[in-house]
């Protein structure tokens, strides 16, 4: 069913063979012969050192480019005026983007519903353009499937899919976690406390959204500190999918839930600094198992 604009949205001819190319015609052939006598007669004016020329057979211009031996010429431009709207263009894109993402985590894009670009283009003030190019990213990170013709479906997510990302989260993770208590200073640690904080305030606030970015920024400044961009990379992909609310009902995680998972950060937090093995490995497990029941 298609979201009307009133809710959050409404969401050649065949190639032929290869072609000969054309042949020149006799003037052609002439001016073709003509050119390459003037060619022949410049090589020699480089040769003894005729002005405008410069090594290496290329003619010098005086907007400080070179022409190659064919006889191009290179011409100055006239800057651009003004601001490029492509820079513009791509904040709009980035605003839509995070706004779409949002409106998964909390449930106001429902799973199995169709949204179309100018219905949402029209609820954001936008033109269907950058809302059509953050649904396709949105596309590619598998949070929504193309429906030709209507516009985008929010892909249905069930029990099954959540524990499958929790395993290969707990894959990466855990022995990263693991190394990283056994080599990384207390200090390292102690730099990182603010944003074990930063997921209680959140967890506290009650909103879903602010406290899926900030225990995502958690898990990156500390998986961060493995020194290796793409396992960050993509065990944030892994992280925001399991984000994404469970089919049957918006959000199952409620406001104490929120307050427990972020008091578990600060815990980790703490054993990490202490080097303490064995309460790292069993936190962040226990942390996964739940991530498994989507609680």
């Amino acid at each position: 069913m298609e979201r009307s604009a009133q809710g959050f949205a409404g969401t050649g001819a065949p190639g032929a063979g290869p072609r000969v190319p054309a042949q020149p015609r006799a003037a052609e052939r002439e001016r073709g012969a003509a050119d390459r006598g003037a060619a022949d007669r410049g090589a020699a004016d480089r040769d003894r050192g005729a002005p405008g020329t410069a090594a290496g057979g290329r003619t010098s211009c005086p907007d400080g480019g070179a022409a190659g031996v064919r006889g191009e010429h290179v011409h100055s431009e006239t800057p651009f005026p003004g601001p490029r709207h492509l820079v513009q263009r791509s904040s709009v894109r980035g605003q839509i983007l995070d706004a779409l993402r949002t409106a998964l985590v909390t449930g106001e894009l429902s799973p199995g519903e169709v949204y179309s670009a100018p219905a949402l283009g029209e609820r954001f003030g936008v033109s269907a353009t950058p809302v059509r190019e953050a649904m396709q990213q949105l596309a590619l990170e598998g949070a929504v499937e193309v429906v030709p013709n209507r516009g985008f479906r929010v892909i249905v997510r069930g029990t099954r899919e959540l524990a499958e990302l929790a395993e290969v989260r707990a894959l990466i993770e855990v022995p990263v976690m693991l190394r990283l208590a056994r080599t990384v200073p207390a200090e390292r640690w102690a730099e990182l406390r603010p944003f074990a904080e930063a997921t209680v305030r959140a967890a506290t606030s009650g909103c879903r959204a602010t406290y899926a970015e900030s225990d995502r920024a958690f898990h990156r400044a500390v998986l961060g500190l493995c020194g290796n961009d793409q396992l960050v990379s993509v065990a944030q992909d892994l992280h925001r999918r399991s984000q994404w609310p469970l089919v049957g009902g918006p959000v199952s995680h409620g406001r104490a839930d929120l307050v427990a998972d972020a008091a578990e950060h600060l815990t980790l937090l703490e054993a990490l600094g202490a080097g303490d093995v064995d309460v790292v490995q069993a936190l962040v497990r226990g942390h996964f198992a739940g991530a498994r029941r989507g609680t």
